[in-house]
């Protein structure tokens, strides 16, 4: 594993089909590319999480979603725009174009435009949404630090982007965008 890479070495390792750590909001995450299914299954056994749970995907603009979205009316694009980027995550249906180990089956997709500089210039340099799951085991308290990333997942990660969480231990709102419910404040 590579600690404290720069940004570009851990684009490539996306792209590679490596499984990365680094900072987002609240926490430290956990990223792949979504569309690769051993680097999705590979966080999924770091974070003993159930594939039917599926992961929330963070990217630097709403346009990286939309080929993977229903259309979006201009009151839903609105909502977003306003929120976005943030520590906002909106559950938006899909068109079907997303695997279900991102999706756990749902017609929906848990989705995000980070506000954390580097998170987004991940997704840019990559050109993909980026898995973003906490860096924990299931049921464990989450890490904000890359030491604590380093010292819990370091065997486990192929890459450690370094750089700090904004607001610590504050994961971001989880809302449907369509009925408005609210699943994580």
């Amino acid at each position: 594993m590579t600690f404290n890479q720069p940004l570009q070495i851990a684009a490539e390792t996306l792209l590679e089909g490596g499984v990365i750590a680094y900072p987002t909001e609240g926490v430290y995450g956990l990223g792949c590319d979504p569309f690769n299914a051993d680097a999705v299954s590979r966080i999924l056994t770091i974070k003993r999480r159930p594939v039917h749970k599926g992961v929330i995907l963070v990217a630097d603009r709403l346009e990286r979603f939309e080929p993977f979205l229903n259309p979006l009316n201009d009151a839903q694009r609105a909502q977003l725009k306003a929120h976005w980027p943030g520590p906002y995550t909106w559950v938006i249906p899909h068109n079907g174009r997303l695997p279900e180990w991102v999706t756990g089956g749902r017609p929906t997709v848990a989705v995000r435009v980070s506000a954390h500089p580097l998170a987004r210039a991940l997704s840019e340099r990559s050109g993909l949404p980026i898995v973003s799951t906490s860096a924990n085991r299931s049921g464990r308290p989450s890490l904000v630090t890359s030491l604590q990333v380093r010292t819990a997942l370091g065997q486990d990660i192929d890459c450690l982007l370094h750089g700090r969480v904004q607001t610590p231990g504050q994961a971001s709102q989880i809302t449907d965008l369509i009925s408005g419910q609210r699943f994580r404040d």
